[in-house]
């Protein structure tokens, strides 16, 4: 393994985000007594994110940038990959609860947890799922487009795991309901997780992971916020 200073800033940032979940592991059970519908991590969470680890010295080496590297600006890493989550958090906003959901909840839905503990759960779920949907399949892949004939097919490696990566997560989450709103998910998820891969590749893991992150705050957790605290009347 290439030990080197964004190697090094690589993985003690991994290390704060496994930190980060096992947090809220804790806070979860705290909490469940008091909410029957509470999700928590279980610890087999942690260990399914452990076999990334070596990945993290290869992200140069696959034509991706490091974590914190001095090479990508703030806006590129963070500005722009949180506004376009924010955007499509909206988007299901709009379509999911305005359009298709009008009167208030009687109860937190499934997809909301109690406010501050869904900082905690949505972090580690954008972290988990950006591991498996980018971190682990992006980086082989282009790691490999780098070694075949000299990366002569760099970019049709890359085009192809984007496309793939950017199917997997609607493939897996298509709802139930009307053919648009099952097209709606589709063609909006597929979006999304296409922007992920580019900004993965342009910025690397954080502008990814951020990007979701935009679309987890709109989405879980303000709305949560705005079910919990106005529909619920709960404080």
């Amino acid at each position: 393994m290439n030990l080197t200073k964004g190697t090094v800033s690589n993985t003690v940032t991994y290390l704060i985000f496994l930190i980060v979940a096992v947090i809220g592991i804790y806070y979860g059970r705290s909490i469940s007594d008091s909410y029957s519908f509470v999700r928590v991590w279980n610890w087999s969470n942690l260990l399914w994110v452990l076999p990334a680890v070596p990945l993290l010295f290869l992200q140069t080496r696959a034509g991706i940038p490091d974590f914190w590297t001095k090479e990508i600006s703030s806006i590129q890493r963070i500005g722009i990959p949180v506004l376009i989550g924010i955007v499509f958090g909206l988007l299901d906003v709009l379509v999911i609860k305005v359009m298709l959901h009008p009167e208030p909840y009687t109860e937190l839905p499934p997809f909301l947890q109690p406010f501050p503990y869904s900082i905690f759960l949505y972090f580690s779920g954008a972290f988990e799922i950006e591991v498996f949907y980018r971190l682990i399949p992006l980086t082989l892949i282009l790691w490999i487009g780098k070694w075949w004939k000299q990366g002569q097919y760099f970019q049709i490696f890359f085009w192809v795991g984007a496309v793939l990566t950017a199917l997997r997560e609607p493939i897996e989450q298509l709802p139930d309901g009307n053919a648009w709103l099952i097209a709606y998910s589709l063609l909006t998820g597929f979006l999304m997780n296409l922007f992920q891969a580019i900004w993965f590749k342009k910025a690397g893991f954080i502008a990814s992971l951020i990007l979701r992150l935009g679309h987890y705050m709109v989405w879980h957790i303000l709305l949560g916020v705005y079910v919990q605290m106005i529909e619920l009347g709960n404080s």
